[in-house]
């Protein structure tokens, strides 16, 4: 109870409506969620050429994948049970099924009929996505690395390779500065949930406020850099 509780309270959940609104919303980590599905924008507007509807595309995949599924299937396999049993694991399911049905129907048409290459990403992902929050194989892939490949480069190189059904050196090198910046949002996340749960309110702060700079710079660059692919501001 006092972990529902406390969640409830965190800086991305909103404060007012009926509790399983506030826990849904909360699920859905929106900071964290716009994180990654701007690793997948900054990715696809790396490209020479853009194809809007694919960059729309890109982001209802990452937001149906893991912004619903991936965390509704963490709620089902946290041995903590972060957000209680306020949703059932029947409903946790349908969550998890409806989101990879809406990512995996529109990543498959493109996959079929312009960008071949990005099934490899496609697979891993469905991979990560039940490896990671399940924590298959002891947790073995339940971990800070692994996390930051999955929702950190691999967004990256999927929104490039969503454009142009290639890769370059330089997505690969900007893959790897997503990961970076993936791997310093999980590290200071769990270190902020083990003050949180301790009441080290200082620290807590520290770590929240960091926590916000880390996730609204990243998502305020994507849609900077998105404004100038479309009004073609060049320096």
């Amino acid at each position: 109870m006092e972990e529902k509780i406390a969640r409830l309270n965190e800086w991305f959940v909103p404060q007012f409506g009926p509790i399983r609104f506030r826990i849904f919303v909360g699920m859905l980590f929106l900071p964290y969620t716009g994180m990654c599905i701007s690793f997948a924008v900054i990715g696809s507007l790396l490209s020479p050429t853009i194809a809007w509807d694919r960059v729309v595309a890109i982001i209802i995949i990452y937001f149906a994948a893991l912004g619903i599924s991936a965390h509704a299937a963490d709620s089902m396999g946290s041995k903590s049970k972060p957000w209680g049993n306020r949703f059932s694991n029947l409903e946790l399911l349908i969550m998890v099924v409806c989101g990879l049905v809406v990512a995996y129907g529109i990543g498959s048409y493109y996959i079929v009929y312009y960008t071949p290459l990005l099934l490899p990403i496609a697979i891993l992902e469905g991979f990560f996505l039940i490896a990671y929050n399940y924590e298959l194989v002891n947790g073995f892939f339940h971990n800070n690395v692994w996390f930051a490949i999955s929702w950190g480069s691999l967004p990256l190189l999927a929104g490039y390779i969503m454009q142009t059904n290639s890769l370059s050196y330089i997505t690969i090198l900007v893959s790897v500065a997503a990961f970076l910046v993936s791997f310093i949002e999980i590290k200071l996340s769990r270190k902020y949930k083990e003050t949180k749960q301790n009441h080290e309110l200082k620290s807590t702060k520290h770590l929240e406020l960091t926590l916000k700079i880390v996730s609204i710079t990243t998502i305020l660059f994507a849609i900077t850099h998105f404004f100038f692919r479309i009004f073609q501001i060049t320096f």
